[in-house]
């Protein structure tokens, strides 16, 4: 726990508010720190939301995390900023933290809430990372960062082990959860693109502070559903949930925007390939889920693909 509590005050003390135009080596170390902590953060949060089961549904859950994770950003915020915080004056950046909020925060938690009421955690996070490939080319499309050979091979390659994986996933599985896996990733590819273009206009901690808690706003409707829910949910249930919300969200958000601000969107998207290995590799150890062989090869071809994407470009 003091070293998860560790993560969150270095997440406070390393986002900047200013983004340079070319990162130094120390920034860059920063900013591959600040991607593995979001990474297994963001691994775990699959496994934890499987742990839930179905004591929770998938929008209440979601508010419950999102409301955890606002209240967690803005004492973070208040730390920060010595209770004075400085929101964006462009109408266009605060348009953008909404837009990004609805699709991301909002829209794909609860997606993917509801596809794991139907498909097995792991398979979640395999289709879920359809995403970084559609953020490589949307970022190259509507972000002028363009097609580097090195990460679209990367991305292919690290695609191709996770459609190993999926190949030996004997995990349960049905239509109407593979359908909102996807609808999920599209959700993701969407919302990392429309973070990027805002975080030009806004402090990382600043942006993520203002879009849980408008997520937060726009899944209240739900709160009198999740209140009766609470009533006869398990312990383990809603302190998962709160989990959800002080650490894949409010700290693995928060390092995840320290790093965009650093990286293109196409690469810095490409390392979450490694987040279904992880996953496994969480399953084996907290759930003693042994991972197949398919798995395993699987793995070792995303974690290829994403050195060869995270090569610099000749």
């Amino acid at each position: 726990m003091s070293f998860l509590l560790a993560l969150a005050t270095m997440a406070i003390v390393t986002v900047q508010t200013r983004t340079p135009d070319a990162p130094s080596s120390t920034e860059r170390g920063k900013a591959t720190a600040a991607v593995a902590v979001t990474i297994v953060l963001w691994a775990s949060a699959f496994v934890a939301i499987r742990n839930i089961g179905h004591s929770l549904s998938p929008a209440p859950m979601a508010l419950l995390r999102l409301s955890v994770a606002a209240l967690a950003l803005s004492l973070m915020v208040l730390i920060r900023f010595r209770g004075a915080p400085r929101p964006p004056k462009s109408r266009r950046t605060l348009l953008l933290v909404a837009v990004y909020a609805v699709l991301w925060l909002a829209g794909y938690t609860v997606v993917l809430n509801a596809a794991e009421q139907h498909i097995d955690a792991g398979t979640a996070a395999l289709l879920v990372n359809i995403a970084p490939l559609l953020i490589a080319f949307g970022a190259g499309l509507f972000l002028g960062e363009g097609y580097p050979k090195v990460l679209i091979i990367g991305s292919l390659v690290a695609l191709g082990g996770l459609s190993l994986i999926a190949f030996g996933s004997a995990g349960h599985r049905d239509w109407l959860g593979v359908v909102l896996c996807l609808v999920a990733a599209v959700l993701y590819a969407a919302g990392v693109l429309v973070q990027k273009a805002t975080l030009r206009g806004v402090d990382g901690l600043i942006g993520l502070w203002l879009g849980c808690l408008v997520a937060t706003a726009v899944l209240l409707p739900w709160a009198p559903q999740l209140l009766d829910e609470l009533r006869t949910a398990p312990l383990n249930a809603v302190l998962g949930t709160v989990y959800l919300g002080l650490f894949p969200t409010a700290i693995g958000f928060t390092t995840w925007s320290y790093a965009l601000r650093r990286m293109s969107a196409g690469k810095l998207s490409s390392t979450t390939y490694v987040a279904p290995v992880v996953s496994i590799l969480l399953s084996w150890l907290l759930l003693g889920e042994t991972p197949t062989l398919y798995a395993l090869a699987g793995g070792a071809i995303c974690l290829i693909g994403v050195a060869i994407s995270r090569r610099p470009a000749k």
